[in-house]
């Protein structure tokens, strides 16, 4: 969720910026770009108008229902609700595709409702590790956000330097990057802050990454999934470093009291657009009214597909439709 404006990252720029972080690192390690550049983009196509607010509201409405997980839902869209050829649902992906979406955070031991019929379409090996191409994709989402994230911050003006300088990665980067390019003022510095914090994580994951895969041996995909465990990892010192910066904007950008109170705005609107929908589902497009099941839970998993599919924008805007006046947060 992104505050108010169009020089904040959105979840089409953040794929694409993971999309490159990843394909950098699979190309330099020699693995499969293409796999990686495709499990990069499609990793938060499953994510509802406003990320996990709208998760939350739509995990509450489907309650007893089965409930709502946009890495489920990611599967969901792609082998079932995306229909644009005649022959078959969904878009015809690779297995690998799939089985790297559906745990490039790691093995699965109990898949919700949607990721379990998409494993039961495509038997994806849930409990075993996901290939590097996915492990990679996992680390490059971090990497974006935890960077990108302090850019928007600083924009937005919900981050100052003077806070980020308590966190010792970023205030030996900072230092590093005002020796470097002395006198320049510090708003022109942001970039190459991040750019070299980007830089050395990506270093730090592919030299990790080789010596961990030379230690071990490991030469298959086969033998990838039977490690037993992830070996596309940051050193540990990286690791802590990078906790560290977790904690850090969690404590100080994620839970910023004008970052919840718009996420608890944007609950309210998934949550207010569901119940109208389920009360009168003449409300919703005759494509998807006519296409409503008429029993439990699908009833509601269909009123769900539909609100998870809109933008945050749509979904304010048919609030305002079909349900009334909303007041929103500045800088929603």
């Amino acid at each position: 969720m992104a505050p108010d404006g169009d020089h904040f990252r959105v979840r089409l720029t953040h794929s694409l910026e993971v999309a490159q972080i990843g394909r950098t690192i699979a190309r330099t390690l020699g693995l499969n770009e293409d796999l990686t550049e495709a499990l990069c983009l499609a990793h938060d196509i499953g994510h509802p108008p406003f990320g996990h607010a709208g998760e939350d509201a739509l995990e509450a409405a489907l309650g007893g229902k089965g409930g709502f997980d946009h890495n489920g839902h990611t599967l969901r869209t792609l082998t079932e609700l995306e229909r644009p050829y005649p022959a078959w649902y969904g878009l015809n992906l690779t297995w690998e595709t799939l089985e790297g979406l559906a745990k490039h955070n790691g093995p699965i031991a109990g898949p919700e409702w949607a990721l379990a019929a998409a494993d039961a379409q495509f038997p994806l090996e849930l409990e075993r590790w996901p290939s590097l191409e996915a492990q990679v994709a996992a680390l490059a989402d971090d990497i974006a956000y935890d960077n990108h994230d302090i850019d928007d911050g600083l924009r937005a003006g919900l981050l100052s330097l003077d806070q980020l300088m308590q966190v010792p990665m970023i205030a030996e980067g900072w230092h590093g990057v005002e020796a470097k390019f002395p006198g320049v003022p510090a708003r022109r510095l942001v970039g190459e802050l991040i750019r070299a914090q980007i830089g050395e994580m990506v270093n730090d994951l592919i030299a990790t990454t080789r010596r961990q895969l030379g230690e071990t041996g490991i030469e298959t995909a086969e033998e990838v999934r039977a490690a037993g465990r992830c070996l596309v990892t940051f050193s540990e010192e990286m690791r802590e470093a990078e906790r560290g910066l977790k904690r850090f904007m969690y404590a100080n950008l994620y839970h910023h009291p004008n970052q919840l109170a718009a996420a608890e705005a944007a609950h309210g609107v998934v949550a207010g657009l569901f119940a109208a929908y389920a009360a009168d589902p003449a409300l919703m497009p005759a494509e998807w009214r006519e296409a409503l099941p008429a029993e439990e839970p699908w009833r509601s998993r269909h009123i769900a597909d539909f609100i998870a599919g809109m933008t945050d924008r749509y979904a304010i805007a048919r609030y305002r439709e079909v349900v009334g006046r909303i007041e929103l947060p500045d800088g929603f």
